[in-house]
C-alpha cells in the first residue's frame, strides 16, 4: 500500500512542476514570431507571421532570402531524403534552398534533421489543421534524439495551414517562389542596454537537458562577464519552484523535495526518494545561487555569479557527494564574498512562512507584458521576449546582440563567435587585395558589411567594395600603398610618398604610372645630362654617372667640366680669405675688450690713487683737526 502510495507522489509531483503558473489567471504561452516575406511570384507575394523553432539556430539580428521547395516523396520529412535520392543542395550562384514540410507523424526537430542533411538551409513546416501559430518544441533529449537535437543548426519556421496550401501550390505548378525570413525585430531594442535572463537550475544529474545547461554556463560566461562589466547587458538568473499541494505537506515525500512547509519544492534528482540528494537539496542551492547574485550584485559585480556557478559545478558535483553546504561555502569564499550575508539572504528552510527571495522567483514565472510564462527549463529571455533555439554560445549572443539597435553595438558582438562566414564565399562581394591579404569583407551577426579596413593605424579609404585604398601617415607601410616599388643592385625605389596624398608617382630617373609599373629613364640615351663636350655618360638603375676626360673634374649643377688644378687653386684662396678673416674678426674682438673691459679698469684705478692726493668733484672736502688742535 506504500509502495503504490508513493508512485502515486512521485506522479502527482511530475504534474505539479507548472502548478503556480496554471492556478494564475494571468497565465499563458507566448508564441514567439519572425517575418516572412514572399517576394515572388507577384500573385502571392505579401508578409506573412511564422513561429520560431525552439531548436536549431535562428538568424537573430539578421535575415536570409531562399528559394521555396517542396519534396514530391517524403513531404512530411519523417525519412532521410537520401534515400528518395533528393538533394536540396544549392547550386553555386543560386539562392539557399527552403524546405517545405508537412506536419505530423514524427517530432519536428527530426523533420529539420532530415533536411538539413540533404542540404537545406531553412526549412518551413506547414500545419495540417487551421489554428493559430504553435512553437516547435524538441523533444525529450533521450539517446535517440539527442544524436540530432544538438546537431540541428540550420534556422526552422511554423507557418499556418492556409499559407503552407498557398505555396505549395505555387511551387508544384512549376512557379519559383522566393522567401525572405527575417528575424531583425524578433527581438526589440528599446534603449541602449540589452536586459536579459537565464531561467536554469543547479540539479547536474537531470540528464542531457542539464549537461546542455552546464555546457552552456561555462561557454557563454567570458562574453556575459565582458557585456556586463562594460554596462553593455543587465543579466539576471531565475530559478523554477513550485509547491507542494496542501493536502500532502505532511508527507514523507513533500519534506524531503520541499522546504517551508511545501512552498518550495523541486524534483528528487535521481527520481528515487529513498536514496542519494533529495528535491529539497535543489531548493536550496538554487536559493543560495540566487544570493550570491544579490550580494555580488550589492559589491557592483553582478558577474560574479558566473564564476560562482561554473565554480560550484567543477568542484561541487552530485557524483562525487560534494553537493552541499561546506563546499558551496569554500566556492563562496574563494571569490570573496560575504558567507554571512548570503546566509541572511538563504533565511530558515524550516520556517513556516514565505521565503522573500523564492516568492519571487514564483511570482515572475508568470509572463507579463509581451513575454509569455516561463514553462520550458532552461529559458533565456532577451529584452523580455523569449529566446527560441539552440542554446549555445554563439546563437545566444547573436540573440542578445540583435538587441542593441544597429551600429551600436559592442566590440563583443563583432568577434568571431557571431560570424556568419558570408565573407568566405567570394570574399561576400567586397574589395580585396590578394598579395596584402587585405579585405574590406567583415562578418558580423547582421551579415556581412563591405568597409574599408584599417590596417595597423592606416586606414583605407573607399567604397568597400571595388576600391580600398590606404591613406594618411604611414600608408607606404602598408603594401607600399598600393603603389609600385622595386629594388636592385641593393637600392629600392618606390612611387609610394607619405606626403597626404593618394597618388603613386614614379621616383626621380623612372616613368611609368607608379602604380603598376617605373621604367628606368636613359637619361644618356635620351640626353638629359651629361651633354657638355668632355663628358663621357654611362647609365645606371635609378640614375646615371658623368665622368670627364683627362684631369677634369665633373660639376652635376652646370653640366660642365672643370680643371682639378683650377679646382685646387680656388680651394687656396678661400683658405687664405679665411685665414684673413679670422684674423681680422680677433683683432676686432681684442679692440672690443680693450675698449670697455680693460680701459674701464684703468681708469678705477687711476681715480684711486688721485683720491689720496687731491679731493675730486664728487668728494666732499675732508676737515683738517690738526689745526684745530694746535688753536
Amino acid at each position: 500500500m506504500e509502495l503504490r502510495r508513493s508512485s502515486a507522489l512521485r506522479v502527482l509531483l511530475g504534474f505539479l512542476v507548472l502548478s503556480l503558473i496554471a492556478s494564475s489567471s494571468l497565465g499563458r504561452f507566448v508564441v514567439e514570431k519572425n517575418s516572412l516575406m514572399v517576394t515572388s511570384p507577384d500573385k502571392i507575394k505579401g508578409k506573412h507571421d511564422s513561429a520560431i523553432g525552439n531548436f536549431g539556430i535562428p538568424q537573430y539580428g539578421g535575415s536570409m532570402a531562399g528559394t521555396v521547395v517542396y519534396p514530391k516523396e517524403n513531404q512530411k520529412g519523417c525519412k532521410s531524403f537520401d534515400g528518395f535520392g533528393i538533394s536540396f543542395q544549392a547550386k553555386s550562384g543560386s539562392l539557399p534552398t527552403f524546405v517545405l514540410v508537412d506536419r505530423g507523424d514524427c517530432f519536428f526537430a527530426l523533420k529539420v534533421w532530415n533536411a538539413q542533411n540533404a542540404g537545406a538551409s531553412a526549412v518551413l513546416v506547414a500545419d495540417d489543421i487551421d489554428e493559430a501559430l504553435i512553437t516547435m518544441d524538441s523533444p525529450e533529449a533521450d539517446g535517440s534524439s539527442v544524436k540530432y537535437i544538438e546537431n540541428i543548426t540550420i534556422p526552422s519556421a511554423f507557418i499556418e495551414k492556409g499559407f503552407g496550401e498557398t505555396l505549395k501550390k505555387a511551387v508544384t505548378s512549376g512557379e519559383m517562389v522566393n522567401v525572405n525570413l527575417d528575424w531583425r525585430e524578433a527581438v526589440p531594442h528599446p534603449d541602449d542596454r540589452v536586459e536579459y535572463e537565464l531561467w536554469t537550475n543547479s540539479n547536474d544529474e537531470c540528464g542531457v537537458k542539464c549537461d546542455m545547461l552546464m555546457e552552456f554556463v561555462k561557454d557563454f560566461k567570458g562574453a556575459a562577464q565582458i557585456l556586463e562589466k562594460g554596462g553593455y547587458t543587465q543579466f539576471t538568473p531565475h530559478y523554477i519552484t513550485w509547491y507542494c499541494p496542501q493536502a500532502f505537506t505532511l508527507s514523507r515525500q513533500c519534506k524531503s523535495q520541499c522546504i517551508n512547509h511545501g512552498r518550495y519544492c523541486a524534483p528528487d534528482p535521481e527520481q528515487d526518494f529513498s536514496s542519494g540528494y533529495d528535491g529539497k537539496d535543489v531548493v536550496q542551492e538554487n536559493l543560495r545561487q540566487l544570493c550570491v547574485f544579490r550580494v555580488a550584485n550589492e559589491t557592483k559585480k553582478p558577474w560574479l555569479w558566473w564564476d560562482y556557478v561554473t565554480d560550484f559545478q567543477i568542484r561541487c558535483p552530485m557524483k562525487d557527494k560534494k553537493y552541499n553546504k561546506e563546499c558551496a561555502d569554500g566556492v563562496i569564499k574563494s571569490l570573496g564574498l560575504d558567507i554571512k550575508k548570503i546566509d541572511d539572504c538563504m533565511g530558515d528552510p524550516h520556517a513556516d512562512s514565505e521565503n522573500p527571495v523564492l516568492k519571487e522567483e514564483q511570482d515572475a514565472q508568470v509572463g507579463k507584458g509581451s513575454r509569455g510564462d516561463v514553462t520550458i527549463l532552461p529559458t533565456l529571455v532577451v529584452n523580455n521576449r523569449q529566446y527560441r533555439g539552440k542554446l549555445e554560445k554563439s546563437a545566444v549572443l547573436k540573440a542578445i546582440c540583435s538587441g542593441f539597435e544597429e551600429t551600436t553595438e559592442p566590440a563583443v558582438c563583432l568577434s568571431d563567435d557571431v560570424e556568419t562566414n558570408e565573407c568566405l564565399d567570394n570574399n561576400g562581394g567586397c574589395w580585396l587585395d590578394k598579395a596584402a591579404n587585405l579585405t574590406a569583407c567583415k562578418d558580423t551577426f547582421r551579415g556581412r558589411v563591405c568597409e574599408c579596413p584599417l590596417v595597423d593605424g592606416v586606414q583605407f579609404k573607399g567604397d568597400g567594395y571595388t576600391k580600398c585604398e590606404a591613406s594618411g601617415p604611414g600608408r607606404c607601410k602598408i603594401n607600399n600603398g598600393g603603389c609600385w616599388h622595386d629594388s636592385r643592385d641593393g637600392h629600392s625605389f618606390s612611387a609610394c610618398s607619405d606626403n597626404g596624398k593618394l597618388e603613386c608617382q614614379c621616383p626621380m630617373g623612372f616613368k611609368g604610372d607608379g602604380v603598376k609599373s617605373c621604367e628606368d629613364i636613359d637619361e644618356c640615351k635620351e640626353k638629359k645630362a651629361c651633354q657638355c663636350p668632355e663628358c663621357s655618360c654611362k647609365n645606371a638603375w635609378g640614375s646615371y654617372k658623368c665622368t670627364c676626360s683627362g684631369d677634369l673634374l665633373y660639376i652635376m649643377e652646370h653640366d660642365t667640366c672643370i680643371t682639378k688644378r683650377a679646382n685646387e687653386t680656388k680651394s687656396a684662396w678661400a683658405a687664405v680669405w679665411v685665414i684673413l678673416i679670422g684674423l681680422a674678426m680677433a683683432g676686432g674682438g681684442a679692440y672690443l675688450v680693450y675698449k670697455y673691459r680693460l680701459r674701464q679698469y684703468m681708469d678705477s684705478e687711476i681715480r684711486a690713487i688721485m683720491a689720496q692726493y687731491m679731493p675730486l668733484d664728487s668728494q666732499a672736502e675732508i676737515p683738517n683737526h690738526v689745526n684745530d688742535e694746535q688753536a
